[in-house]
């Protein structure tokens, strides 16, 4: 992934910023800083907990995730092996067990529903047990695909507690998922979310993919009316991206107006239509129905500090470091790094290896960029509280030039930057655009691999 500086006609669709700064910021830390160092000082009352299992049946054309496809024999089990190391490590680093709460969970991927309903088992167990977090008692969220959310699986994890199940669909079209290189019939589809739906996990989402090649409006309506039928909680629309090293990687980086104005209108196609059948605008991506249960927090706010990883694909934030294992979209490199982190011995996990420093300028940002792309927007007063500052100062020639676009909405009491309708449609331009220097150069001098 490279991010150079964007000209003022720059597109729409620039970067999908789920947590900043990105991986590709990220370096070795020549230090190896202890972990028990680095979470002396944190707060640990309300932490979150992700778990990351880098498998998947099959890996779609637009995928960049770290997963590889299937798992030789023996390797789900080393991988689990070195999560419960990782854990009890991880754990110990963090201290006084009286000052350790955990207020959400998450399991991602990859695809965690790509272990055997026993390794799922074994999943919650280390969750629970190793690092203490009470699934029962708050909001987990699982990402799931069709082929593997069979009804042992989600059984175990109905039991243990999950209230929050994502399933990945993109498309109700077969041609169309065939375009996204995703294999999957639509009644195989439609099975799935019968056995979600028999399950009982409070909370169903549902991802669409716009944008892919042949869509048009018609089969766009009916695959959101299909996903619809299903009263789906919450429903997550992405617009496509063709990234490097993945299956479509046949549209170079260079700009393509007409694929931009496709996604565009099937977004305004897609919001609007959500809308009118009673679902909340949470961000650009999310829409949520009225009346579903509270959840815990959203694809940006779970990316606050006090976020703990486990994982080789996993992120962990703290106030003043964020970090992780190495980073990888080709399947060759992210073999080798599963294969190394399945063998590590105990002690390799108390110690942090690749992240970025986080600056006080880098958190401000942060808190700014998440803020920002949520339909709520940024309450100033909080931020004043936060750093002491007034964003418009510090970050005045930004906010201005959103400003002259109509993508902020004019201050209101109590004062809050909020975008407009018209803003959230370019929020993966937006994000981008508030990117530190720092940050924009060492992606765009990352060695992609």
């Amino acid at each position: 992934m490279t991010l150079a500086p964007r000209p003022a006609d720059a597109g729409p669709y620039q970067s999908y910023v789920y947590a900043y700064p990105h991986k590709t910021a990220y370096r070795r830390l020549t230090d190896r800083p202890l972990l028990a160092d680095l979470w002396a000082r944190e707060p640990k009352d309300t932490l979150s907990l992700y778990l990351h299992v880098p498998f998947c049946e099959v890996r779609c054309g637009f995928c960049n995730l770290f997963t590889r496809i299937g798992s030789p024999e023996g390797l789900t089990t080393a991988y689990l092996d070195a999560l419960e190391r990782q854990a009890t490590t991880v754990r110990a680093a963090l201290g006084d067990t009286a000052d350790v709460r955990f207020a959400t969970a998450a399991f991602g991927g990859g695809t965690p529903t790509f272990l055997t309903a026993a390794e799922l088992q074994r999943l919650c167990d280390i969750a629970e047990h190793r690092m203490g977090a009470d699934l029962r008692a708050v909001p987990l969220s699982v990402e799931a695909s069709p082929a593997t959310a069979t009804a042992d699986r989600l059984a175990v994890l109905v039991e243990r507690g999950a209230t929050r199940l994502s399933l990945g669909v993109q498309s109700f079209d077969d041609t169309e998922a065939r375009a996204a290189v995703r294999p999957q019939r639509r009644e195989d589809v439609e099975a799935a979310l019968t056995r979600i739906r028999e399950a009982g996990v409070p909370v169903l989402n549902i991802d669409l993919i716009y944008g892919i090649d042949g869509q048009t409006d018609d089969t766009w309506l009916r695959s959101l009316n299909a996903a619809l039928a299903w009263h789906p909680e919450e429903l997550y629309l992405y617009p496509l991206y063709v990234r490097p090293l993945t299956g479509l990687d046949r549209r170079r980086s260079g700009p393509d107006p007409a694929w931009d104005e496709q996604r565009l209108r099937l977004y305004h196609l897609g919001r609007d239509h959500l809308l009118a059948h009673g679902y909340a605008q949470h961000s650009m991506r999310m829409f949520r129905r009225a009346d579903a249960p509270p959840q815990g927090a959203d694809d940006y706010a779970c990316q606050t500090d006090g976020m703990i990883g486990l994982g080789c694909g996993a992120r962990s934030y703290t106030a003043g470091l964020h970090y992780s294992f190495d980073y990888a979209v080709g399947m060759h490199e992210i073999r080798g790094i599963i294969d190394d982190y399945a063998a590590r011995p105990a002690a390799d996990f108390a110690h942090a290896e690749y992240g970025r420093r986080m600056t006080p300028d880098e958190a401000r940002r942060r808190h700014l960029l998440q803020s920002l792309l949520q339909a709520e927007g940024l309450t100033v007063t909080d931020y004043r509280a936060r750093f002491g500052s007034d964003p418009g100062d510090d970050f005045g020639p930004e906010l201005d030039r959103f400003a002259e676009r109509g993508w902020l909405e004019p201050e209101g009491e109590p004062r809050r930057l909020r975008l407009t309708a018209d803003g959230l449609a370019h929020s993966d331009r937006i994000g981008p655009e508030l990117f530190s220097p720092a940050v924009r150069a060492a992606m765009a001098a990352y060695d992609r691999k």
